[in-house]
């Protein structure tokens, strides 16, 4: 006989270190689902102190304010299972964990056992592993609880609570997005329950924390694979089901009694959850807005700016910076040099007034030629090249971060992956400021999302999706004099970079040898610089920073 449960998914946006906030979310949260008539609501992966909060992890005193607001949380929770996910620094060590909290008492605490240690994830440093697999026990279901990367493995905790008797597995998460990671876990969580026999409740965070962005997209798999309810992407929410489970036999010796004979509740009747998958576009483009409002709002910036070139990168940041944080708030500047086109200001001007953003003009030619006429002595019987090139872009970093010094504005930069990737950027000129909201971008999706922006209303000229990439250093300038076209290059920075592929395996792809020398001799080159780049917005499967760590000082080629 099949009992019913009926289960809230709450996925939250956390702020690492903000235990007063975090517990108002899971306060008011739990105060919602018990007004649904919910039995259980469940709560992401350190829910508590946010994820990830690195470093903090090896304060005392952090360690301490976490398991105090643990038992705060505790005292307020009624007639309801909450699953709440918080550093547990009591036992020996400190574990990532989650609470089984039902009338006020922590009944039972799960320990996470798989610490993954590979891409933006470094949690054997902080974690000690955990080793056992407690059931819980409310009425007749059986359920078990694990963490993030347990629910990975064939045969991890999954697998031994469902054979103990578990009818559901609560599964908590801070699983950062990238593009096509979406697809790629509802497919494991598929896997999982149906090799299980079991329905899988898989609570996922959402919210911008530094480069990474957490997309949410919780779900509930019943035992035949089946997706019965899906959260929204990219935004908080609380997602109420109700689901049927059968009650199996109890084979574990370990099981934690919650309530023996809990009595019937009294609910109304839930709307069929609707949510629907997004586009692969839409879906990065979201991704970059949340990761953008919470970087700013986080660390309480109101308002930002960025250097507008009438090219496709700055007007796709500038659309993303309007959405995120609204028109009023942003600030787009042209600083012209003898090199600018005419054709540029007017694209510049025009994307301003269709995303209505204030617009503001700072030739900077004179202060170009004052460089100029000081170097000269210096740089006499030398020909002209990058350095003056160079010049004309840290005059602008300095104007940008000017503005943002006296106006406490954030300084959006709007360099590209591909550009981040080979170099062509210049250090203390366009790679100044606060994040780099598509560095992570490849210049070949750029072009995808000024499409998909433009779908929904058109604000980026068309002039700049046609007009050939320059940086308007030097006359005639073009991205092409020095780079292999987007398209080619873009193949090969993924290979090298995402894939991990040598120059031999590029070449044998069907890429000419000494494109392929030029390209990845680039990307060796340039690493100091990124080094110094600011933080940026993580959507590929590895980006630069804390997926790719590579020494500055290597002869390895």
């Amino acid at each position: 006989m099949a009992t019913t449960l009926r289960l809230a998914i709450s996925q939250i946006n956390c702020t690492v270190g903000d235990f007063d906030e975090n517990h108002r979310r899971i306060d008011s949260h739990i105060r919602k689902a018990k007004e649904e008539g919910a039995d259980m609501v469940i709560f992401p992966e350190l829910a508590l102190t946010g994820y990830p909060p690195e470093d903090l992890l090896l304060k005392k005193k952090f360690i301490a304010d976490n398991m105090v607001s643990i038992k705060k949380v505790a005292a307020s929770v009624g007639d309801i299972i909450a699953v709440v996910g918080f550093a547990d620094g009591g036992r020996g060590g400190i574990y990532n964990a989650a609470a089984v909290i039902y009338k006020g008492k922590v009944r039972g605490i799960y320990h996470k056992r798989s610490l993954p240690n590979y891409g933006v994830f470094d949690e054997k440093r902080y974690f000690k592993a955990g080793g056992d697999s407690s059931l819980f026990r409310y009425g007749d279901i059986v359920f078990g609880v694990n963490i993030c990367e347990d629910i990975w493995h064939e045969d991890g905790p999954a697998s031994s609570q469902s054979a103990g008797g578990a009818s559901l597995i609560v599964n908590i998460n801070a699983s950062p997005y990238y593009m096509g990671r979406i697809r790629k876990r509802e497919r494991m969580v598929i896997r999982q329950a149906r090799a299980n026999k079991a329905v899988i409740a898989y609570v996922n965070q959402v919210g911008g924390q530094d480069e990474l962005v957490f997309d949410g997209r919780s779900m509930v798999v019943d035992h035949d694979g089946r997706i019965i309810a899906r959260s929204p992407a990219f935004r908080e929410d609380l997602t109420i089901v109700d689901i049927k489970l059968t009650k199996k036999r109890a084979r574990s010796k370990n099981i934690v009694v919650i309530n023996e004979n809990p009595g019937r509740k009294e609910r109304g009747r839930l709307e069929k959850n609707k949510t629907s998958p997004l586009g692969l576009e839409e879906e990065i483009y979201e991704a970059l807005v949340l990761g953008l409002r919470d970087y700013a709002h986080k660390n309480n910036f109101k308002k930002a700016v960025l250097g507008l070139s009438g090219g496709i990168d700055s007007s796709v940041v500038a659309a993303i910076a309007a959405d995120a944080l609204g028109s009023r708030n942003i600030t787009g500047v042209y600083m012209p040099t003898r090199y600018s086109s005419a054709a540029s200001v007017k694209d510049a001007r025009a994307l301003a007034s269709k995303l209505d953003i204030e617009f503001m003009a700072l030739p900077i030619d004179h202060l170009f030629k004052n460089y100029l006429t000081t170097l000269k002595p210096i740089f006499s019987g030398r020909k002209k090249d990058l350095t003056e090139e160079n010049i004309q872009a840290r005059i602008r970093g300095n104007m940008m971060m000017a503005l943002s010094n006296k106006f406490e504005w954030l300084v959006l930069t709007t360099g590209n992956k591909s550009e981040m990737s080979t170099g062509f950027a210049t250090l203390y000129g366009d790679m100044a400021g606060g994040l780099a909201v598509i560095k992570d971008v490849p210049k070949t999706i750029v072009y995808k999302l000024a499409k998909y922006r433009n779908s929904i209303l058109r604000v980026i000229p068309d002039s700049v999706l046609k007009k050939e990439p320059t940086a308007e250093l030097r006359p005639g300038q073009k991205d092409s004099d020095t780079l292999p076209p987007y398209g080619i290059l873009d193949r090969i920075l993924k290979a090298y970079i995402e894939e991990n592929k040598g120059t031999d395996e590029i070449i044998a792809l069907g890429y000419n040898k000494d494109v392929v020398g030029k390209v990845l001799s680039m990307v060796d080159k340039s690493e100091y610089k990124r080094r110094q780049a600011p933080p940026g917005i993580k959507i590929t499967p590895r980006a630069f920073g804390r997926d790719r760590r590579m020494p500055i000082t290597n002869k390895y080629k």
